[in-house]
């Protein structure tokens, strides 16, 4: 059976609130948690991540099996322009594995 635009964006949700709450948990930022959606000016999926510099970084999640990454890389890129965030990065849902820290 075929994902609906409906099954899509709620698998997306659980997928972002799976990595949200992963992160919080794993580099202690209380801060951390999904973004809210802004459509043309998406600024990416997860806010207030920063790397080992303290620089923002844009969250792009996927739960998709096809993988696509240039169009991905591309996305995370254009939300870090918009965030203002130093980098775009893509986490991407491995299939068939339910741990986000795999």
């Amino acid at each position: 059976m075929s994902r609906t635009r409906a099954s899509a964006k709620k698998i997306g949700s659980s997928f972002e609130r799976l990595v949200a709450d992963h992160l919080r948990a794993g580099l202690g930022i209380r801060e951390i948690d999904r973004m809210t959606k802004a459509g043309a000016l998406d600024k990416g999926d997860i806010a207030n991540v920063r790397d080992s510099h303290d620089r923002l970084l844009a969250d792009e999640c996927k739960n998709i099996t096809k993988m696509s990454l240039p169009a991905w890389i591309n996305e995370a890129q254009a939300e870090a322009i918009n965030y203002g965030a130093h980098v775009g990065i893509v986490v991407h849902k491995r299939h068939g594995v339910t741990d986000p820290g795999k």
